[in-house]
């Protein structure tokens, strides 16, 4: 069974806890299974690569740690962090994502 989450890839979110907390960044990847999602620029870790066919000098490479859904919120079209709740559409009758805060639909 397939989990409905508050945050999806390409989302705008904000850290509301831990090392990076008030930062900003965009959902790359969700992991569904782990309650996890790799931000653009947040939770940077330094990874030791051998060298490979692609990278053939090999060294430290920095890349994106997950970091746990509960540590983010979803900003809305205002720019602003807001709580989401779920309603269905009247048009379509499709459950969508609201910002609780403003009371927008969240496409």
């Amino acid at each position: 069974m397939q989990r409905k989450f508050h945050i999806r890839k390409g989302d705008s979110v904000m850290v509301i806890a831990g090392d990076y907390k008030g930062q900003q960044g965009k959902v790359l990847e969700v992991l569904p299974e782990k309650n996890k999602a790799f931000v653009e620029g947040i939770n940077m870790i330094s990874k030791h690569t051998k060298p490979d066919a692609k990278n053939t000098q090999g060294g430290i490479v920095k890349k994106e740690a997950p970091v746990h859904l509960s540590n983010l919120m979803l900003i809305d079209n205002q720019a602003k962090p807001s709580r989401i709740g779920r309603k269905t559409d009247e048009k379509s009758g499709k459950l969508v994502r609201y910002s609780k805060k403003s009371g927008e639909v969240i496409k």
